[in-house]
C-alpha cells in the first residue's frame, strides 16, 4: 500500500486534522500534504512513524507477550500498596470528583456529546445551566454523575455484578432522555461503523444472564476477564442507545472489584479503542484491548492519592 493511501486512512480513523497529524507525525502541514498527494516521498523515520500509527488505528499492532504481562504486573504492585482503591475514592473528596469528572466527560465525548470538561465541571459541580448546549447533553453529565454515585454506592456494599445492576445503571443514565430506559432493546440494531453482528434481540434476557454469571468468575488475569466481558457485552448490544456507556461502567466495576482505579478511556483515544475492540470481537484477539485497558488503569493511579 502506499504511503498516501496509509495516510488517508489514518486520517478518516483517526478523526484528526492535516496539521494535528502532521504534529503527530513530527512534520510540518505542507510536507505532510505532499506525502498525502504523493509528490514526495516521507524519509525512513517518518514512514515508520506513519506504520506505527496505521496499524495501531487498524488494529494490527502486535504487542510482546512479556511487555503486556510485565506491565500487567506493575498494575498489580501498584494495586498491592494502593490499600482498598474503592474505599480510598469515597473517603476522599477530591479522588472521587476527579474520577467522576473524567470518566463523565471521556465516556460521554465519546458517544458524540459536544460538552467540553470545562462545562462538564460546571455542570456536575455547580449546577450550571449551559445555555449554547441542548438540554439532553447536559442530562446525560448529570445522568452520568447519578449512575456513577450509584455504582460506587453499590459496590461499598459489596453489590453482585449481574443484569439488574446492569438494567439499573441504564434506567438512571437515560432517566428523561429515553422512553425505553432500563430496558433491554426489542428491535435489531446495528454497530455503526462496525461490520459486526448483535445478538437477536428475542434471545437478550437469557444473553445478559449468561454474561452476568461470567463477569462474576474469579480469573487470575483480571485485566484480560475484563477485555473479555468489555468486548462481548459491547457486541450484544443489549440496549438501543447508552451501550458503550454502561459498558465502560461496567468495566469500572470490574475494576474496583480488582481493586483497580477506574479506567480512564480518553475520547482523543477513541479510535484506538474502537480498533482495538473490533478487533477482540472479530479475531477473539483481545491482546490490544488489554494493553489499552492496562495503559488507563496506570493513568488511574497516576491521579495524586491513589
Amino acid at each position: 500500500m502506499k504511503t498516501g493511501e496509509k495516510l488517508q486512512i489514518i486520517k478518516r480513523l483517526s478523526g484528526l486534522t492535516q496539521e494535528q497529524l502532521a504534529k503527530k507525525l513530527e512534520t510540518s502541514f505542507v510536507t505532510l500534504n505532499s506525502w498525502i498527494n504523493e509528490r514526495s516521498t516521507p524519509h525512513k523515520e517518518a514512514e515508520e512513524r506513519i506504520n506505527v500509527l496505521y496499524k495501531e488505528y487498524t488494529g494490527q499492532k502486535i504487542i510482546p507477550t512479556n511487555a503486556l504481562a510485565a506491565k500487567k504486573e506493575i498494575i498489580r504492585k501498584k494495586s498491592r500498596k494502593a490499600g482498598n482503591i474503592l474505599k480510598l475514592i469515597l473517603k476522599r473528596q477530591d479522588l472521587y470528583d476527579s474520577f467522576m469528572l473524567r470518566l463523565t466527560y471521556n465516556t460521554n465525548s465519546i458517544e458524540g456529546n459536544t460538552l467540553s470538561e470545562n462545562e462538564t465541571a460546571r455542570i456536575l459541580f455547580q449546577n450550571w445551566s449551559i445555555p449554547h448546549k441542548s438540554l439532553t447533553e447536559q442530562m446525560e453529565a448529570k445522568n452520568h454523575q447519578a449512575a456513577y454515585k450509584y455504582l460506587l454506592s453499590y459496590l461499598s456494599g459489596d453489590g453482585k455484578l449481574d443484569d439488574d445492576l446492569i438494567l439499573k445503571l441504564h434506567s438512571i443514565l437515560m432517566n428523561g432522555i429515553r422512553d425505553d430506559a432500563g430496558f433491554y432493546r426489542g428491535h435489531a440494531v446495528r454497530i455503526v461503523g462496525a461490520n459486526l453482528p448483535t445478538a437477536n434481540y428475542i434471545k437478550m434476557p437469557d444473553l445478559m444472564a449468561e454474561l452476568s454469571a461470567t463477569i462474576n468468575f474469579k480469573r487470575e488475569d483480571g485485566i484480560r476477564h475484563n477485555a473479555e466481558i468489555h468486548s462481548h457485552f459491547e457486541q450484544i448490544h443489549p440496549f438501543a442507545d447508552g451501550n458503550g456507556r454502561i459498558g465502560r461502567l461496567l468495566m469500572t466495576a470490574m475494576l474496583l472489584k480488582d481493586n483497580l482505579p477506574p479506567a480512564i478511556i480518553h475520547q482523543g483515544k477513541k479510535q484506538f479503542y474502537y480498533a482495538f475492540l473490533n478487533k477482540a470481537q472479530t479475531l477473539g484477539d483481545t491482546s490490544l484491548l488489554e494493553d489499552f485497558i492496562c495503559d488507563a488503569v496506570l493513568e488511574g493511579f497516576d491521579i495524586p492519592g491513589v
